[in-house]
């Protein structure tokens, strides 16, 4: 009896033992056993030295999974290829777990065709490296040509930004190493040589004396302007400035000048009113009309006014004479013409 009961109490030991274990296995992270997830792999024809497993997987910073498998291309998927026919590329698989692995499942093939690229980044200065997810020119970033089926589900690779700058510095180099530095070393010495002769027959005595002259001309003008400057003329052309530019500014203030100003305005208001309403072209048109009517009348009663304009000069002769009478006798104009001359008869001797 005594050991059934060790026996019983031995089981229920090794049963709450592992429902405690699970519990805490539960609590500090088991619970991304039941999550979804999603692997993923990508190939580097590039080192990705400083990459470790484990390390974190991010889209925009935004953390998604971290680094599963970090191995060559051959061993996985080239052993039956001859070894100078090989890619030799590094594949690196990743999970990505979380809320939103279900829209990445579902959507990542449409991602990868509008430039969705994995690439290495450095994190901060200790030379590890994570996995970075961002959207690139897929037209500068082609996929890496592979012959054989991917495993998990493919995502591209992108240059990281490290590599290209090693590239552009082994580029660099590589122009060094192809440039003569000897010959470029000689034409230098030969250019130090010509500057050196050409500087040699630079006449510096004459340009010194050039100089000297240039400076004394120079004070010269100055000390002249000093004097001009100095004259009373200058004074009284200054004052002179000055009170035309007080009248000038009286004038402006003239209430008169101001009134012209808004008659002008009010005017132009008028003009601008009539030109836009039309009424100057109206008034232009009755002004042409009424001039045709005067040509056509005069060219229909053209006799008749040139017999009235011989009238008009008869007439002005006539008056003309009358005048001339009347200055000479006053009175006839009243009592007629002037008395006959009376003849006195002759004496008799």
């Amino acid at each position: 009896m005594n050991d059934k009961q060790q026996y019983y109490r031995l089981g229920l030991f090794v049963t709450v033992s592992l429902i405690i274990a699970f519990a805490i296995l539960f609590i500090l992270g088991g619970r991304s056993l039941f999550q979804p997830s999603l692997t993923f792999e990508t190939y580097f024809k590039d080192s990705v030295a400083g990459l470790e497993l484990g390390a974190p997987v991010s889209f925009r910073g935004v953390p998604l999974g971290q680094v599963t498998e970090i191995i060559t291309s051959p061993a996985l998927y080239e052993m039956d290829v001859p070894a100078d026919q090989r890619k030799a590329y590094i594949v690196v698989r990743a999970k990505v777990t979380g809320p939103n692995t279900a829209i990445w499942k579902k959507e990542l093939e449409i991602y990868v065709t509008r430039g969705l690229r994995v690439q290495t980044q450095m994190a901060g200065i200790t030379g590890q490296q994570n996995l970075a997810l961002d959207f690139f020119d897929p037209k500068e970033n082609v996929p890496l040509p592979f012959e054989w089926k991917p495993r998990y589900a493919y995502v591209p690779s992108a240059r990281s930004g490290i590599s290209e700058i090693i590239a552009t510095i082994k580029t660099i180099v590589s122009s060094l190493d192809k440039a003569d530095i000897q010959k470029l070393g000689q034409n230098l010495n030969a250019l130090v040589v010509n500057v050196n002769k050409k500087l040699d027959e630079i006449p510096v005595a004459q340009l010194s004396a050039d100089a000297d002259g240039l400076l004394k001309d120079a004070r010269a003008t100055v000390n002249r302007v000093d004097r001009v400057i100095a004259l009373s003329q200058v004074e009284e052309t200054l004052r002179n400035l000055s009170s035309a530019s007080a009248r000038v500014d009286k004038l402006l203030a003239d209430p008169g000048l101001q009134q012209t100003v808004a008659n002008a305005g009010v005017i132009s208001t008028r003009l601008r009113k009539i030109t836009e309403t039309g009424e100057l072209d109206a008034l232009a048109k009755n002004l042409d009309q009424t001039i045709l009517r005067v040509n056509a009348m005069i060219g229909e009663n053209q006799h008749d006014i040139r017999g009235m304009i011989q009238d008009l000069r008869v007439t002005s002769d006539n008056l003309r004479t009358l005048s001339e009478n009347i200055k000479r006798n006053p009175s006839g104009l009243l009592v007629g013409g002037p008395p006959q001359k009376v003849q006195m008869p002759k004496e008799s001797k």
